[in-house]
């Protein structure tokens, strides 16, 4: 047996068996999801949660003066900057903030690896954040959420970590990339779905992590995952692209693919991507 088929045999044995070692939410998101969830929490409380991260708290400054707030007055504290954000999507954005802590190795080989995933899966974020905003922008559609759309697209790929962390073991395997995409694109929405459901995250995040490759579920109105299959096809993240911008043009996602070129799509993906420099 290969190492690729050993390592694929490993993984589904371990998913089966419920043995798979699943990667555990970051302490300061765990924090600040347990704070937002408390119903005496106030701005001045939250601020204190997320000030006991120094880098946390300095992002969550930076994202309060982005492009992506479409603010202008600067603001320069904490405080300040969770007021702006208001207590509702402080939840989502510290956890999208904080996922990147995951995405790391001591191995060499995983690491580059690793950082490689975490590019591509800011280009998704970025690239579905602007399409969903072009969409509400036409539709006037408020029913989804910039702060939540940008979660379920950090938390889409999650299920490649335990993949990853499991290949760390069998260094040949990550000689062919390829093998690695396989068994990420096989296996990685059924982990995805454990590890939502193990963090406690709602059924959107479960939706996003466990279905989002499969192109043959859908919802019965648009949703978050259309805007996450937009991301994905146009950076390359999924295979018959084509096929799936086609399928969301027909669902009314957009209305010609040529949206995607124009100044202001750019623009937003660029700010959205700022977000995670």
């Amino acid at each position: 047996m290969s190492t690729q088929n050993a390592l694929l045999t490993i993984l589904v044995e371990k998913i089966n068996n419920d043995t798979l070692v699943l990667p555990t939410l970051p302490a300061i998101a765990l924090k600040v999801r347990k704070a937002a969830d408390d119903p005496n929490i106030n701005l001045n409380g939250m601020a204190d949660v997320v000030g006991q991260d120094p880098s946390l708290s300095a992002r969550m400054i930076k994202i309060s003066n982005s492009a992506y707030l479409g603010r202008t007055v600067k603001v320069t504290s904490t405080t300040q900057a969770v007021t702006r954000i208001g207590l509702a999507q402080v939840k989502n954005i510290a956890t999208a903030l904080a996922m990147e802590q995951l995405f790391v190795s001591k191995n060499e080989v995983v690491k580059k690896y690793m950082a490689a995933k975490w590019d591509q899966i800011v280009d998704i974020v970025a690239n579905a954040m602007a399409a969903m905003i072009l969409y509400q922008r036409k539709t006037k559609d408020k029913s989804m959420s910039l702060d939540t759309m940008t979660l379920c697209a950090l938390v889409a790929d999650i299920g490649a970590l335990p993949v990853l962390t499991e290949a760390e073991r069998h260094d040949s395997v990550f000689a062919n990339p390829t093998f690695l995409d396989v068994a990420i694109d096989k296996l990685a929405g059924r982990i995805g779905g454990s590890i939502m459901r193990q963090w406690q995250f709602n059924d959107v995040f479960i939706e996003s992590a466990e279905h989002w490759r499969n192109f043959e579920y859908s919802t019965p109105k648009i949703s978050y995952l259309d805007f996450l299959r937009i991301g994905g096809a146009l950076v390359g993240a999924i295979e018959d692209a084509d096929d799936v911008l086609t399928t969301e043009q027909k669902r009314g996602a957009f209305d010609d693919i040529e949206e995607f070129q124009s100044d202001e799509f750019i623009e937003l993906r660029d700010n959205a991507k700022a977000i995670f420099a």
